[in-house]
Parts: C-alpha cells; structure tokens; sequence
C-alpha cells in the first residue's frame, strides 16, 4: 500500500499516541504513527505537512536522541507532555525535574487573548512529573495550569504549538478544537481522508493481484468480512475464503457464517476441525499456553487444507489475506527498541506464521485502520449494518473464555449462556450500544439457590464494555432489569 499520511505522530510511548491518530482522522486527515527511529529514516526520503510529537513515560533528562533532523524541516509541529518538554529542551529553556508532577484532571487558565478556541479556561487531562520550568526566548505562554505551571506555549514566528495537557483524550474539554485549531489555523492542512479515500488506499493492493489466487483466513468478523469483500470487488472469483470451525464458537457466530454463505458474495468453504483444537487443548490451564495451541493448530489444519486443494483441484495460493487492522500494527512495534519497556499483552491471534510456513506472500488491506473505520468502509461499500456492527469474538474464542482447562462441558455453558446474553442484549434494544459483550466460564464453585435448594456450582461471569478503537475500554452501564433478567436466565 503506498498510504502517505500528511501528518507524522511520533511515538515516545504514551498510552495516548494512539488517540492522536484516532482524533485527527476524525476531523479528516490522514495521520500514522512513527517510532523516532523510523522517523529519522524516513525523512530522507520523504516528508510530512505536520508533525506531533507524542507524551511518553521517559524524561527529557535520560533522552540524548538529536532531534536536529525534526526540527530543521521547517515544518509545523505540536509538542503534547513530552513533546512539550522537547520543544522547551531543545530551543532552550529550561526543563526541571517535579517535585510532584500533575495527574488527571485539572485546570488551565488562558492568558488574555491568547485562547486559540477563544476559551478562558479548560477542564484538561495532565500525565506529567517533570515540568517546563521556563519556556524558551522565541516562544511565548499561552497558559498555565490552576497550579502555577506551564501549560501552553507557541513559537512567535514559527508554526510550532507545545501542550503539557493531552488534548487527544475525551477527558480533556474540547481537546478535539485545540487539534482542528493546530491543523487548520497553524499547519494550513486540507482535508483529506475520508470512506472514498480509504477505500481506494485498500483497493490500490489488489491490483496488481487480479491474476492470483488469494487464499483469505475467513473469520466472518468486521475485519476478515470487509477485507474480503474488497478483494472480492477487485479480483472476484481468485478469492478463496476458508472457515475454520474450531469448536470454540458462539450459536451466533455459526448462524452469521451461514447467512453470509447465503447472503454475500463470497467463496466461504467451512473446515470441521473441532476434534483436532480439543484434544490439542487437553490438559491446558493457561491462557497463553491455550492461544498459542489454538494458533498452531489453525496453522496445520490451514496447511493440510491448502494441499488438499492443491493435489485435488490444482489450485497454487501465491497470497494470504487478513484482516490486520492498525491497532494490531501498533501493538508489535515499541516505541522503546528492541530493549525497550514494552511487555507481550497477549500473542497475537491473526495467522502468525502460516505466510512463511506455506509459502505465501501477505495480503493486508485494512493495517491502516482502526475498528470503526473499518466498519464506516463496509457501510461505503453496501454491507448490511447488522453485519458490520457485530460485537468483536477473538480468535482463540471461548477457549479464552473458560479459564482454567477446557471440557466439553465448560464449553457449552458459555456457549448456552452467550447465547441467552445475545439473545437479551438484541431484546432490551441494547445491543447496539455497548460494544462488546460476552460471558466467562470461572473454574470457582460458590453457594447460590435454584428453587427451594442450595446449589453449589460454577460461575458464569458477565464482562461487558463501551468501546470505539478497540485501544481502550469502559464497562457498559446497563439497567437493573435487563441484568437482573438475564441472571435469572
């Protein structure tokens, strides 16, 4: 994909980068995240209409990176935290180490006149220890926080903007004007991403593919869905969509991979291959440990199927599609190095492995993108809402969502109680509003009352949250009675 963003974000590791990107897309620019590193190289070859320097956890005093190569572009920039305390680092002012650092919400005060969005005063999110002591000779202040610290500054004749507050997170009070005032009236950007343009950045990877044969690991999921049905748009009939039927499934996702079957234009062939996950999962308690199985054995069953066609239909796959989206990008590269702070979440639940195991060149349209984006795509293309907004069900599926060992047992009392939590979810109207919901098997026995006796069984948990980007999450605030109903259930 030749994806070339006019907005370069810097990653010095906030656990906000990610929002930077998500808010300026919002507002109709193409943005990306780069490691410093990259940056660096990059800007050899090629270079931006804006940077922003990210927030990170480091301190300006154990940074020696030279920042020369940034900063001698001329280019307008945006300092937010950490970026802040470079911009003041490196134009010369004066950084000290906090004698208590600002955390969480707060107040700024605007000097006179000098609000961008004509505000006096924001309700603002800070995450900062060390602090801009004096902001450089060339730069003037443009606010304070309630405690008598720098909040805000701007160059006199540079298009360089510095916030010590993070802008990009809801908590911040119209931190989305404080952005579109720095990309409008500061950087002079036009706008342009938007569904149209997203849709021929995905396009553009097909083309040159309408000759091969694309083997898609189909999940029926937002992401594999749309990835698929934009190949299919451009290459048709070379798209060939396998299913894999792990036993570790929903009802509901049963019955959406045969109405897509049914219903959508797709080449989808269903593997069964239930017996081979389970007893490569015996005896595993884990988590880790059960997504790696999982993983290994989609791969094996993946490969066995692909001989298959191979020997029996002559077909030679040259292209493996996925349906990568950025956070998942985002998520394996650090922003530290190779010896840096970032620790493994989870491994990685897309196909890892089975592009260089069989042969196979990757094919991954939507890397760019974040989970609603993609979703506003398959709405551009004509996707039916209900398939788009489906709630998002992990690879490794229920074998995650029994904790502890799995037994066939464990795993139809999620699948049961899934379904009823489906069922009342579409009921109560209230599906649509949270965005993903599921239930947990606990291996923890405790006393409850099933008509006149005790009973004295496992638990079935209920974890449902309020997301967008997939990159954060809040617990859905749901009514009584539609909780109370579905415990009773």
């Amino acid at each position: 994909m030749t994806y070339q963003a006019q907005i370069w974000i810097v990653d010095f590791g906030s656990q906000y980068t990610q929002l930077i990107t998500r808010k300026v897309r919002e507002l109709g620019y193409s943005s990306c995240i780069k490691t410093f590193e990259k940056t660096i190289e990059d800007l050899e070859t090629e270079k931006p209409k804006a940077i922003v320097l990210s927030g990170g956890p480091q301190s300006i005093f154990e940074d020696d990176n030279d920042y020369k190569a940034i900063f001698n572009q001329n280019l307008p920039i945006l300092g937010i935290c950490y970026g802040m305390q470079l911009i003041t680092h490196y134009y010369g002012g004066k950084v000290e180490r906090g004698l208590k650092g600002e955390y969480g919400h707060t107040e700024v005060l605007f000097e006179s006149s000098k609000s961008p969005i004509g505000k006096d005063k924001l309700q603002v999110w800070m995450s900062h220890f060390d602090e801009v002591k004096t902001i450089p000779e060339d730069f003037e202040l443009i606010a304070k926080s309630k405690e008598g610290l720098n909040s805000a500054m701007a160059h006199k004749s540079l298009p360089i903007w510095a916030f010590q507050f993070h802008p990009e997170v809801e908590h911040t009070e119209s931190g989305k004007d404080l952005l579109k005032s720095f990309l409008v009236d500061i950087a002079k950007l036009e706008k342009d991403w938007n569904s149209e343009q997203m849709l021929a950045e995905c396009e553009e990877v097909f083309q040159p593919l309408k000759n091969e044969k694309v083997l898609c690991a189909f999940s029926g999921g937002v992401d594999s869905l749309v990835a698929a049905s934009i190949a299919q748009k451009i290459i048709g009939d070379n798209l060939y969509c396998f299913f894999v039927d792990n036993g570790l499934l929903r009802p509901q996702d049963y019955r959406h991979i045969e109405l897509l079957k049914k219903k959508s234009d797709l080449n989808i062939e269903i593997i069964e291959a239930q017996d081979i996950f389970l007893n490569n999962l015996k005896g595993l308690n884990d988590p880790e440990d059960k997504r790696k199985t999982i993983g290994k054995t989609f791969i094996d069953v993946f490969e066995s199927k692909v001989k298959e066609y191979q020997e029996k239909h002559g077909i030679n796959f040259t292209y493996l599609l996925q349906g990568t989206l950025y956070p998942d990008v985002i998520e394996s590269v650090s922003p530290h190095g190779e010896v840096g702070k970032s620790v493994t979440i989870k491994s990685h639940h897309n196909v890892g492995g089975l592009p260089e195991r069989m042969n196979l060149k990757l094919v991954e349209p939507l890397k760019f993108l974040f989970k609603d984006e993609g979703r506003f795509l398959g709405e551009y293309l004509g996707l039916p809402k209900e398939w788009l907004w489906r709630h998002p069900f992990p690879g490794p599926g229920i074998g995650i969502r029994v904790l502890g060992e799995l037994n066939p047992e464990a795993i139809k009392a999620v699948q049961h109680s899934d379904d009823i939590l489906f069922e009342e979810l579409k009921s109560f109207d209230l599906y649509t509003l949270t965005w993903q919901a599921f239930t947990v098997f606990l291996p923890v026995k405790t006393v409850g009352v099933k008509g006149d006796a005790r009973a004295f069984e496992n638990v079935i948990c209920l974890r449902i949250v309020d997301s967008s980007d997939g990159m954060t999450a809040n617990w859905s605030r749901l009514p009584d009675n539609f909780l109370s109903h579905v415990s009773s259930r």
